[in-house]
Order: C-alpha cells, then sequence, then structure tokens
C-alpha cells in the first residue's frame, strides 16, 4: 500500500470524471512523466459495480507507479478496491465513521474550503490531510468557496498534518501556493487537458516544484 509522503510539495492528480477509452494510457504517460504522490478517483453518477471496474487498471497503474490511490466520496468503494485512501467531503460521511470502516492503515483527506474552523477539526478528528480550496476558477467542479494564501501560511505553522491545495491550479499560477506552505498541489484540468499532453503537464509542474524547494 502506497502512502501519501510529507516532504516537500508533490502533486496530486485528480482524475476527469470520465476514465474510460485511452485514458489509462494517458495516466501511465502522466506518472511516468514525474514524481506523483497520489491519484484519486473521482466519478460521478456511476454505479459501484462499473466503478469499481473503471478503478482497477488505474489502481494497478498506480501501484505499478508507487503512486497513493486515492477513492473520492466513497468510502465502501474505497474498501472493495483496498485503496491506498479516501478524500471527503463535508457532506459525506463523518471522518469517525470512514476511519472505523477503513482501519488506521488507510489516508483519510477532508475537504475544509477556506475554514480555519473545518481543517482543526478535521485535524483533531484523525484526517491524514485536509484540502483548501478553490484557490483559482475551476471548470473541474462548481465551487463556493475562495480562500486565501494565509490559511497554508497559518496551516503550516501549527500543524504537522498535510495540507493540499486545490481548485484552478496550473503551472502559470502555482508557486504562490507552494511558498505559503501547500505540502500537496491537487491539480486536474490543467493535466489532463494540457495541449501537450498529460506528460508534458506533469513536467511542468515537477519542474516548477524543483525550482522552489
Amino acid at each position: 500500500m502506497s502512502a501519501m509522503p510529507n516532504t516537500s510539495c508533490q502533486l496530486y492528480l485528480i482524475s476527469p470524471t470520465d476514465v474510460g477509452g485511452d485514458f489509462p494510457e494517458q495516466l501511465k504517460l502522466a506518472l511516468e512523466a514525474g514524481p506523483v504522490a497520489a491519484f484519486q478517483f473521482r466519478v460521478k453518477d456511476v454505479s459501484q459495480h462499473e466503478a469499481a471496474l473503471l478503478a482497477k487498471p488505474l489502481q494497478e497503474i498506480c501501484d505499478a507507479h508507487d503512486v497513493a490511490f486515492v477513492v473520492n466520496d466513497d468510502v465502501a468503494l474505497a474498501k472493495s478496491l483496498d485503496a491506498d485512501g479516501v478524500h471527503l467531503g463535508q457532506s459525506d460521511e463523518e471522518l469517525a465513521v470512514a476511519r472505523q470502516e477503513l482501519g488506521m492503515d488507510v489516508q483519510i483527506g477532508i475537504t475544509c474550503h477556506d475554514s480555519r474552523h473545518l481543517a482543526m477539526e478535521a485535524g483533531e478528528g484523525g484526517a491524514n490531510y485536509v484540502a483548501f480550496g478553490a484557490f483559482f476558477p475551476t471548470t473541474t467542479k462548481e465551487t463556493h468557496h475562495r480562500p486565501e494564501l494565509e490559511i497554508l501560511q497559518w496551516w503550516s505553522a501549527i500543524m504537522e498534518i498535510p495540507c493540499v491545495a486545490i481548485g484552478g491550479i496550473t503551472p502559470d499560477n502555482c508557486k504562490p501556493l507552494v511558498e505559503a506552505g501547500a505540502d500537496f498541489l491537487a491539480v486536474s484540468g490543467s493535466v489532463w487537458n494540457c495541449p501537450g499532453g498529460p506528460a508534458q503537464a506533469v513536467r511542468q509542474f515537477n519542474e516548477l516544484l524543483q525550482s522552489a524547494e
């Protein structure tokens, strides 16, 4: 089982909602292009059986590249796949319930939007990481929160639990997030929709992350 490492800022890829067709090959190319800490499987409006069928080849690619495989919003699916982690929103199953269901070895991340209070609750409740965002406009999902960079600085100063920055992040705008203390950059559209392909996007992000160390 792959764990999300807690070192300098790293990439956390989030899948598009359509992971059929040639997406497994796109994921393979992305993971071969440079270091990626985690991949989040995020599909909507499909049965759990169909989701599991879609997830399996992607999970195998992640395992082969030592990348943590995280399931979005679905504790039961994460358990059935023996996933490395699950990412929960504020309206999903409670952290305590998920921990009881999945055990201590599974990474649990919590969406905290722009709220210091929600982040503290998640940290004290045993989350392995908290996610803040959306920092920039995004078309990947509907957003209602726009945190300031200060929330990353505040969190990294008082907590050892990693924080993830999410929302409209590109190679052109990510540097301030890294400098503010983000441990992970969660990226989706800027990788899968990159004109040069996902491998090029991963290389661009990693060049910036390495130069920021």
